[in-house]
């Protein structure tokens, strides 16, 4: 679950520009290999939903009424079909663009036969701005987003204070962010973002400096356990909606 793709923004704009331009996500090339395109075929009627404009009905997509956690950019979906094993009474709306990531978590669903995920194939800031109303939300993940490491494209970075603050606006009072980064300039900028919006408290201790321990249902990925074998580090924040 590496590198989901993030925001581009062109300008550093007041916040109704920003979620205008904004995107989670880069395109990235890529082939589905013979095993996603059959879970395409497969699973897809099912668990892919398609992005509708209008208010999104979460028990009709699920079957059921259950917790919502809305995650942004899922990579190839090894992550994320973990959590949704560990944790089957909530209910998992995923955002990925990436087709063969689509693939692969199609293929986890149906290897695994997970109830509790549905997939839009599409842009996550519109799904928020159209489908999603305020306060519908009783989670939100974004993990290992594009840390855009050079100080020149440190706007295009996804978590910024108008994104953030549209996230908040999303979550239910006592609803949670949980954002994760290898990068540590990263993990400080969110860090600080997060804690300047006035509707999110952070849940770190206060010895921590800010940051949790990695939570139990978020697994460490091939990538983020190389990076620790080479001596990097991983950073959680997790706010909650006052």
């Amino acid at each position: 679950m590496t590198d989901p793709r993030h925001a581009q923004p062109r300008s550093t704009p007041d916040d109704k520009t920003f979620m205008r331009e904004v995107k989670s996500y880069v395109l990235r090339a890529g082939r589905m290999g013979p095993g996603q395109a059959r879970a395409y075929e497969q699973h897809g009627p099912r668990f892919l939903l398609p992005y509708t404009p209008g208010a999104f009905d979460a028990t009709a997509a699920f079957g059921r009424n259950a917790p919502l956690i809305l995650e942004i950019g899922f990579g190839m979906g090894g992550a994320t079909a973990h959590i949704a094993s560990v944790r089957p009474d909530d209910n998992f709306l995923c955002c990925e663009v990436h087709e063969p990531g689509v693939g692969a978590l199609l293929k986890l669903v149906g290897e695994q036969g997970l109830e509790n995920i549905r997939i839009l194939r599409h842009d996550a800031v519109e799904v928020l701005t159209h489908m999603l109303g305020e306060a519908s939300l009783d989670g939100v993940h974004i993990f290992f987003p594009d840390p855009w490491h050079k100080s020149r494209h440190h706007k295009r970075r996804l978590i910024q204070a108008p994104f953030v603050n549209r996230l908040a606006l999303h979550l239910k009072p006592g609803g949670y962010l949980h954002l994760a980064t290898d990068w540590e300039p990263y993990a400080q900028q969110m860090l600080d973002v997060l804690s300047a919006e006035p509707l999110l408290q952070n849940t770190a201790d206060a010895a921590s400096e800010g940051f949790v321990p990695q939570p139990g249902y978020r697994p460490l990925t091939k990538f983020e356990n190389r990076g620790l074998k080479l001596g990097h580090g991983v950073w959680d924040l997790v706010f909650r909606r006052v």
